[in-house]
């Protein structure tokens, strides 16, 4: 067979430099882009923070770029605006109008403004070893006896409980000690009266029971809730009350004010000296009522303020030897991120309005008037790949009046009622959780009941879903709802 040549015409979409960095920017939380940014000012020196008194800048807002088309990351037909020259990126850089993009005051701020003030940092909070240990430093415990309750201390988990038994840690001492177990048991009860009632405790029994010994001697049925918590919590778990009141003779109302005394104490007392740090969301959007209509604008806190540095751009622009390749280079680098960084909230901002405009209801009454919502039914509205819908809307979040929400909320899948129409699963688990607030605590509903009285109000949904969407809020079965 003789080699031959064949042409052939095909279309390839290829991910060019600026395009993968498109991608990368729109599918970025806010906290991850502010960091993605903070790397480009240093590496760039092309690029730059815009001052707040500089002129020429861009702020949109949410009518200018509800309206602006502007192409997304993922569609093919984005490829080609790679392919342009440094000129072609808008307002020239060299010129009387600088490439600015101000997003309004974020939290890329200027390192020159020596009157900037910083929120305080939190005092760190002392671990609960380091809190014990303070308080057996002023306790009134000779040397021996404060070493072993010291070394009890140590032995805590972070809950506060003291899960080895003292068997176990007699025979892990080393013998030079002379620590018996009576010493071992005298020193539980020292370290059970140091500081917080229930630390030192072996079982959740145990903790409880410390925690209401140390209540007021008058307090209210407090010797039947140590009962209690002593030797019949299983049965307070399981809420079987009849046997309860048989076993202890009480009435109800004496149980009924035992259980509130168990029930108001703390499970983990050694929890609330552990370092927890905060999660801290910044919204994207803002979502406002306005002339009766709901509508999203930007959140211009969450925004950098970037720009072209003008001196080396002029430099650039006056040099025309070979070592200015690199700079022009960074030059070509920062007009992408700056263009980039418009597109990506750009394409928030009209995917969150595309979002409110569909749930209206939700804004209007809460999670009942949630409707079904698909990626599918935004990327056809917007003319978006589903994909570049996906990326907008994970690790998003939206400021409402309602409260702050991730993008992700508002999506969910629905159920056909019997009038033809269909109920978001949001909706159905609200009113799961309007049933089981609303019901008599002595008769609770079963998941068949809530399903005969959704099936009533035109929904029908099996028994078996509505278990699954009660285990998903978190409430209790039947049986362990069921109150005096």
């Amino acid at each position: 067979m003789k080699p031959t040549l064949q042409l052939r015409i095909s279309q390839q979409l290829t991910l060019t430099p600026q395009l993968q960095q498109a991608i990368r920017l729109l599918q970025l939380s806010t906290q991850d882009m502010h960091q993605e940014v903070a790397r480009m000012l240093e590496e760039n020196p092309m690029l730059e923070v815009a001052e707040e008194s500089a002129t020429g800048t861009f702020s949109p807002d949410a009518s200018s770029l509800a309206s602006r088309s502007t192409a997304t990351a993922d569609e093919p037909e984005q490829a080609h605006s790679d392919d342009r020259g440094a000129d072609d990126f808008g307002p020239d850089t060299f010129g009387n109008e600088p490439a600015d993009w101000n997003t309004g005051g974020g939290t890329m701020r200027s390192t020159d403004d020596e009157d900037e003030t910083y929120p305080e940092q939190a005092a760190e909070q002392a671990s609960l070893r380091a809190h014990l240990h303070s308080q057996l430093t002023t306790s009134s415990l000779d040397g021996k006896d404060r070493k072993v309750v010291g070394l009890l201390i140590d032995a805590l988990d972070e809950n506060g409980y003291l899960a080895q038994n003292l068997e176990e840690l007699v025979a892990l001492l080393p013998a030079e000690l002379e620590i018996t177990l009576d010493d071992l048991e005298t020193a539980l009860v020292q370290l059970q009266h140091l500081d917080q009632p229930g630390l030192g405790a072996r079982n959740l029994g145990e903790c409880l029971a410390l925690q209401l010994r140390a209540l007021p001697d008058d307090t209210p049925q407090r010797d039947l809730a140590v009962r209690l918590a002593s030797h019949h919590l299983d049965l307070v778990a399981a809420h079987d009350f009849s046997k309860i009141k048989k076993l202890l003779r009480c009435t109800d109302d004496e149980l009924r004010t035992a259980q509130h005394l168990i029930t108001g104490l703390n499970p983990k007392p050694g929890a609330e000296f552990g370092q927890s740090v905060a999660d801290y969301v910044v919204p994207d959007v803002v979502v406002e009522k306005y002339k009766n209509k709901w509508r999203a604008r930007l959140n211009v806190e969450a925004m950098p303020k970037l720009r072209v540095n003008q001196i080396y751009a002029n430099i650039l622009q006056q040099r025309s030897d070979k070592n200015s390749s690199q700079l022009a280079t960074q030059l070509q680098e920062a007009k992408w991120l700056i263009k980039n960084l418009q597109q990506r909230f750009d394409t928030i901002l009209r995917v969150a309005q595309a979002i409110v405009e569909r749930q209206v209801n939700f804004f209007e009454h809460g999670e009942i008037g949630m409707r079904p919502l698909v990626l599918r039914e935004i990327a056809d509205e917007l003319e978006l790949h589903e994909s570049t819908v996906s990326r907008s809307t994970t690790q998003k979040f939206m400021l409402t009046p309602r409260g702050i929400y991730e993008f992700k909320h508002f999506f969910g899948s629905g159920l056909t009622t019997e009038s033809g129409g269909t109920c978001s699963s949001t909706a159905i688990r609200e009113l799961i959780k309007q049933l089981v607030s609303a019901e008599d605590g002595h008769k609770p509903l079963t998941d068949s009941r809530m399903s005969e009285i959704l099936a009533q109000q035109g929904i029908v949904i099996a028994r078996r879903t509505i278990a699954k969407y009660r285990e998903a809020l978190r409430i209790l079965p039947v049986n362990l709802r069921k109150s005096l």
